[in-house]
């Protein structure tokens, strides 16, 4: 072989083997390179398989966090896109924090199921997989975060205890600025499956939520202290709210979502800390909402701080067989933990109820009871039409410190009786703020409902 053949055979073997690509030690016990405990510097993107290339097995034995701990460090050090890869299979994760900032895109495949711990002792506070402070994040590949959360759900008692211990979330998404998470499932977690903290920009899309109607506390999304949320064409079936939305829930968009069982899609609750954010800009519109305790709800705690919650709408809603389909709640007190002889200071203003339909499980199908101190302002409701079959029917509704505007079909006569003098608030489980709220000095509130 003559020395231009030579050359050309070197020429294409450079371009098929590029020098970007990085050795890795067998197994992938060596970190991705950079100083020790951080990201490493530079990195060529690409795409990042746990098992293939840093030793990660689907064993549900062995500890997925370094490896995939590893991997992120690498994505996340490059500034051209990276796609990180969990193959199917079934893993055992005992904890994840990956953050940020990134220097480029970071896109996660989930294919294969991922399990928590399902001892909830086993955690030191109540986080399992946390992503933060990230921009330009996308997670979808059909796979499963799976909390095993059966036996902290017989040992949750925080509907009689204040300091109870709070388990942890399956999913926590703090300070992610334009994110994409679409066909991911969420099963079984131990708290609140997805809690939304501090995010810009966020869409859910093809989402599941998959726990029992026995699981407390388990929220399906909560979002707080966000701005830009958007929930689109999902389904969640929980033991709790299906979304709720808390202090600071400002532009969120709910269409297409499939709730049941559950508690409904709740607003609040709000005024129970100091220095909550208003929340403003809520459109919940397309849904179906099955054998829930509620329908669609906005709460706000009596003798509560000051605050606000403006322009939300809710529209074209299908109930089927909910106990109390339209409610706006400011005597909201579970298990009477609260002073209901002073008034909510929440005001409530803009609201609108259009093309409610469906069946009651209840007989107040529209129970509207504001706050005697700043009665609600801007509330309106039309094409209203829920009917209710128990001994007891047919449907009622009722109003307290409102005036609300009708107008089209209006089934049962809307504020046609008076509220009871004396709302003793739901019978449900309060709930645990996960993770604490609002202090004086300004620390970010999780926008827990409680």
């Amino acid at each position: 072989m003559g020395v231009k053949e030579i050359i050309t055979v070197i020429s294409v073997l450079l371009l098929l083997f590029p020098s970007t690509v990085k050795p890795r030690a067998v197994g992938g016990a060596q970190p991705a390179g950079g100083p020790q405990g951080g990201a490493p510097e530079g990195g060529g993107g690409g795409t990042l398989d746990v098992v293939a290339q840093f030793g990660a097995k689907a064993d549900e034995k062995t500890d997925l966090s370094q490896p995939l701990l590893n991997a992120w460090k690498e994505a996340c050090a490059s500034p051209a896109p990276s796609q990180i890869v969990i193959p199917a299979g079934t893993f055992l994760l005992s904890r994840a924090a990956l953050e940020g900032p990134c220097k480029g895109p970071v896109d996660i495949q989930v294919q294969g199921t991922i399990k928590a711990p399902p001892d909830p002792s086993h955690f030191k506070d109540d986080n399992w997989v946390i992503f933060s402070r990230i921009e330009g994040f996308t997670m979808s590949g059909g796979g499963i975060f799976d909390g095993q959360g059966a036996l902290a759900w017989s040992k949750n008692d925080c509907h009689k205890n204040k300091k109870c211990t709070l388990f942890p979330i399956n999913i926590r998404f703090n300070f992610l600025t334009n994110a994409y998470i679409h066909d991911i499932t969420t099963k079984d977690s131990k708290q609140f499956n997805v809690n939304v903290l501090g995010c810009k920009n966020i869409t859910f899309e093809h989402f599941t939520v998959s726990n029992p109607e026995h699981s407390l506390n388990t929220d399906g999304i909560h979002i707080g202290r966000s701005d830009g949320v958007t929930i689109l064409h999902s389904e969640i079936k929980t033991g709790d709210d299906c979304i709720s939305l808390g202090d600071g829930s400002k532009n969120v968009v709910v269409n297409g979502i499939s709730c049941g069982p559950g508690h409904g899609i709740s607003i609040g609750s709000l005024g129970k800390y100091k220095g909550e954010e208003p929340v403003a800009g809520i459109k919940i519109a397309n849904c179906t909402i099955t054998n829930t305790m509620n329908g669609v709800r906005i709460k706000s705690w009596p003798a509560s701080y000051p605050g606000t919650a403006s322009d939300m709408h809710f529209e074209d809603i299908t109930m089927d067989n909910v106990s109390n389909p339209i409610i706006i709640d400011q005597q909201y007190c579970p298990w009477n933990q609260c002073d209901l002889k002073n008034p909510s200071r929440v005001k409530l203003s803009n609201i609108s109820f259009k093309n409610i339909r469906g069946t009651a499980a209840g007989k107040e199908a529209v129970k509207i009871i504001c706050s005697a101190g700043f009665p609600c302002e801007g509330v309106e409701l039309a094409d209203i039409d829920l009917t209710y079959t128990g001994p007891d029917g047919p449907a009622i509704s009722q109003c307290s410190n409102v005036s609300p505007k009708l107008s089209g079909k209006q089934n049962p006569p809307i504020c046609a009786a008076p509220a009871p003098t004396s709302p003793g608030g739901q019978a449900g489980p309060a709930k645990a703020s996960p993770g604490g709220k609002a202090s004086p000095g300004g620390k970010a509130s999780l926008g827990a409902t409680a």
